[in-house]
């Protein structure tokens, strides 16, 4: 029988909750810890990477406290997505947010006031307006969730000024427990959270970083749209996110993508709603469909599969890289993050925080930001340890699982290609972009380095040794560890440091990387192994695996809800591993609780009796 929402709600302890509704035997991490704090009535924090389960820190206590819990995110996409699965999984759930249908609006509303939902998720704007305030005092609030909570700090990726109202939800709501959630926040974003929603001793866990199921590669731009297609020649019917800078190059690659045979649709800030709508839908009921986005548009998903995150434009902060890497591979799965970058990217990304409208305080945040992705970006060592290093977390390096551990970057003492570099900025007066320095360096005779009078200078032709890439690659370095800057002001001239007198002293020592030439690749029999083997199947379980995900196709569509919301992956992959052979031995299979098996569980069983004769 298909349990109630008095019945889910009625039961208040954590394991019997988590085994009935969500179908698993037991809790990650420090998610019991979370979840019991919460309970008791604590205010909380969570620091949990993408993947780890954050959303049942706060959707599992709502179910075993009286009154609804209160879900405040900015991201659209995601609060439909998650109200979505909680509807299949039989919790009264509902949302608030700008461009809904009004009727459903007022639906939601009109549960909300007979005390019909658990949960409720809103936009900041709408909680911070005051209007729900009277109707949630009605049947009470168990708890308020602050997810993406990095978002209230300056210090934080994608700072919100609507998230500034959030700290006063401790006065309208005293004796309310918060719980503020984010899967990226450096230690001062940390401090913010606490400080500026005013959580009262807080109980604060933090899980590992580490994303062990992702595998990171970024590599020196040459020719971007000819890198993108060999690495999305690996993904070939699985899904995935590529990202852009600006909304006029998603369009451009959205239209270059369906031209090379694969299937792609565009999502930005600016698009028509009901297209934004329908090409995200897309995404959550399709596979094999890939998705561009803007970088700057914070666009949540809840898609567990996506199996690649592709870079083509150079985000502006490690948190910002993290998120959007971070929604790859969410069921755990093996999946790939990809970025291309060079010297523009450099220049661009710093010419829109000098541009941009924000303080000065917040423009130095900004910059040290960059300054560290790029630096992730340039090391010679382990890509992995170097994120977590960013995050406070030690790794040991020799991952296994990115391009610096696989293929290790070569260095060199560039001390006096450094010298040379710096010098010629210097010799040329601090006024000219990377460019013209350069020709100057090589000892290339242009209209400009002959006008200026700099083919007379000492260091004319003073590195002809070295090609004009390698100088790009020298001076971008030189870039990344603070020895030079870049003045937009002045047109993007080249300014020195003062850092830079150290290495004219030669009392530092400057060690280069090597940048690998670039090669393309198609899918190799390793790759499409490791594919086919992909959570531990053999070649009879792939195909049980198969039939069991077109069951779950027809279904979906059947119900209008996106596959992933039916069963993840790993439980498609454990039934066809397993093999049950009655209906009850499928609650052994984790993702499936009682609700889901009264739903789906005879359809699944007879197909895969189907499958296996």
């Amino acid at each position: 029988m298909i349990h109630s929402l008095n019945s889910i709600s009625n039961d208040t302890n954590p394991s019997e909750v988590l085994k009935r509704v969500w179908g698993y035997p037991d809790f990650r991490g420090m998610q019991r810890e979370a979840i019991d704090g919460v309970i008791a009535g604590k205010d909380t924090l969570v620091l949990f990477p993408t993947g780890k389960g954050k959303s049942l820190c706060f959707q599992l206590p709502a179910l075993c406290m009286p009154g609804v819990g209160i879900v405040v995110s900015p991201l659209v996409a995601l609060m439909r997505d998650q109200v979505e699965e909680l509807k299949e999984l039989g919790v009264a759930a509902g949302g608030l947010w700008s461009g809904q249908d009004q009727s459903e609006a007022f639906d939601v509303k009109q549960r909300l006031i007979s005390g019909d939902l658990k949960l409720l998720y809103v936009t900041p704007e709408r909680i911070a307006a005051g209007g729900l305030h009277t109707i949630l005092g009605r049947n009470g609030v168990s708890l308020i969730a602050v997810d993406e909570a990095h978002c209230i700090s300056v210090w934080g990726n994608n700072f919100r000024k609507d998230y500034l109202a959030l700290g006063r939800l401790k006065e309208i709501f005293p004796g309310v427990p918060i719980i503020a959630l984010t899967a990226t926040a450096d230690p001062h974003t940390q401090k913010d959270i606490l400080k500026l929603l005013n959580l009262q001793d807080p109980a604060v866990f933090i899980d590992s970083f580490d994303r062990q199921n992702i595998k990171y590669e970024i590599a020196l731009r040459s020719n971007a749209r000819s890198q993108l297609l060999d690495f999305l020649k690996r993904h070939v019917g699985e899904s995935g996110i590529v990202y852009c800078l600006s909304r006029k190059k998603v369009e451009e690659t959205v239209e270059w993508l369906n031209e090379q045979g694969i299937r792609a649709k565009h999502y930005h800030a600016k698009l028509d709603p009901a297209v934004k709508v329908a090409n995200h839908d897309a995404f959550r009921l399709e596979e094999g469909l890939c998705l561009v986005a803007t970088i700057a548009f914070g666009m949540g998903i809840n898609k567990p599969n996506v199996r690649y995150v592709a870079h083509i434009d150079l985000p502006g902060s490690v948190e910002a890289y993290y998120q959007e890497t971070g929604r790859a591979g969410r069921d755990g799965l093996p999946s790939e993050a990809f970025m291309v970058y060079g010297m523009q990217d450099i220049v661009q990304r710093g010419r829109m925080i000098d541009d941009g409208d924000s303080s000065d305080q917040v423009k130095r945040v900004e910059r040290a930001k960059l300054s560290s992705l790029l630096g992730i970006c340039e090391t010679t060592s382990c890509r992995r340890q170097s994120i977590l290093s960013y995050f406070g977390e030690k790794h040991p390096g020799k991952c296994g699982n990115c391009d610096t551990c696989n293929k290790p970057v070569e260095s060199w003492d560039g001390t006096e290609a450094a010298i040379k570099a710096l010098a010629a900025i210097y010799r040329t007066g601090e006024r000219f972009g990377v460019a013209h320095v350069i020709d100057v360096l090589t000892g290339k005779i242009t209209e400009k380095t002959k006008q200026f009078g700099h083919v007379d200078l000492p260091v004319f032709g003073a590195g002809k040794d070295i090609s004009s890439s390698a100088w790009q690659s020298v001076y971008r370095q030189l870039l990344t560890l603070g020895l030079t800057r870049i003045e937009h002001e002045e047109y993007g001239a080249m300014k020195l440091q003062e850092s830079a007198t150290a290495v004219f002293r030669r009392e530092r020592q400057i060690i280069l990387r090597r940048d690998h030439s670039v090669s393309r690749t198609s899918r190799s029999a390793k790759d499409r192994e490791k594919v086919e083997t992909r959570g531990g199947l053999s070649a009879d379980d792939r195909e049980v695996f198969e039939i069991l995900r077109q069951e779950r196709l027809d279904i979906s569509r059947e119900l209008g809800v996106a596959p992933y919301v039916v069963f993840p992956d790993t439980t498609l992959i454990s039934i066809a591993k397993q093999r049950p052979n009655k209906i009850d031995e499928m609650l052994e299979i984790s993702g499936i609780g009682q609700i889901k098996l009264d739903r789906y569980g005879d359809r699944f069983l007879s197909a895969l009796r189907r499958a296996v004769g």
